[in-house]
């Protein structure tokens, strides 16, 4: 017996974080794959992405960070007939990693890497300590009581051990205001970094259901507006792509990851840190040849991938585009939620 509204045969696949560039990025790659039935997922019902699946498509879940959250996200899997998740959002994807064996006992693949590589790469500290001596990482402590301001160069960089995009992230200009702030703000959630001053670049990466990488695409931020990037463009340089290919190694990633990483002083790439899913700028890559979602689905369906995947440089402009809606439906999708729970 199918799911309601199912089409028989179709692999039905729930993309999370439905309001945000990710998931969207990803629902475009999938939606021209014939053999999936795209399923879309958030905790606001303004989420965009929301709309761009049928209304029988859509649900309203739990915040990642929520208590509940893998149990109401399985419920509704349950409910819907999915059968494959593919989650954006970084509070969810711990959580998902460490309920895997729950879903794959309920015939529910997860399209996210093994919880043992998210543990590193979503900890910065872990992260710098695991691939120091792999690649170049910049010098990074724990913003503890240990910290000497008189020992770093400046400006250094303080940040969140955990968190995505530059939220608390904080340029220290001087000894005297790191010692400042460590009066304040000591914790064993922050830490403090090397300041790197050269270009930086986002490695898109893809990797089959063994970890082995077969495609590295770096791309350089040409355009930023409030801190989102409206232009850029991939670039072939060996030295980013075995940079990225490198790090995805040593971290154990699958399917798709996004390498950051900056040039030092002296034009070598160092590293920033690891986004383990899909980055909202993806359609860029997929445009310059790999298309990553779509591959990442069939390597995790068994297929094999090729040995390596090329790409050619592209660049593009970003900007906002509309949907227009019955209000009505904005307040459906809370309501249809509840009459399946009902």
């Amino acid at each position: 017996m199918t799911a309601p509204g199912r089409a028989e045969g179709a692999l039905r696949v729930l993309v999370t974080g439905a309001g945000g560039p990710a998931a969207i990025t990803a629902m475009k790659s999938l939606r021209a794959d014939e053999s999936v039935e795209l399923l879309a997922a958030d905790m606001d019902p303004w989420a965009a992405g929301l709309y761009l699946v049928p209304p029988g498509a859509r649900t309203l879940i739990p915040a990642g960070a929520a208590p509940g959250f893998t149990d109401a996200l399985l419920a509704r899997c349950l409910a819907l007939g999915v059968d494959v998740i593919l989650p954006t959002v970084d509070a969810e994807l711990r959580p998902l990693a460490h309920a895997r064996e729950r879903f794959k006992a309920a015939g529910i693949d997860l399209l996210l890497a093994p919880a043992a590589a998210l543990d590193i790469i979503l900890d910065k500290l872990l992260l710098a300590e695991h691939c120091a001596g792999v690649v170049r990482v910049p010098r990074t402590e724990l913003f503890g009581p240990a910290v000497d301001p008189a020992s770093w160069t400046y400006p250094v960089i303080v940040k969140p051990r955990e968190g995505s995009g530059s939220r608390g992230i904080i340029t220290v200009a001087s000894a005297a205001e790191l010692a400042g702030l460590a009066a304040h703000d000591r914790s064993a959630t922050l830490i403090v970094q090397e300041f790197l001053p050269g270009e930086e670049y986002s490695v898109d990466v893809l990797a089959d259901a063994d970890g082995r990488v077969v495609a590295s695409v770096p791309r350089l931020r040409a355009r930023v507006d409030s801190g989102v990037s409206v232009g850029g463009r991939t670039v072939h340089d060996a030295e980013v792509e075995w940079f990225g290919r490198t790090v995805a190694q040593a971290t154990g990633v699958t399917f798709v990851a996004n390498v950051q990483c900056k040039r030092d002083q002296g034009g070598s790439p160092a590293l920033l840190e690891v986004n383990p899913r899909m980055p909202g700028t993806l359609g860029l890559t997929i445009a310059s040849g790999v298309d990553m979602p779509r591959l990442a689905l069939a390597s995790m369906l068994g297929r094999p991938l090729p040995a390596t995947i090329d790409f050619c440089e592209r660049a593009v402009v970003r900007f906002l585009d509309e949907r227009f809606l019955d209000p009505a439906d904005i307040s459906s999708v809370g309501l249809d939620l509840e009459r399946a729970q009902a």
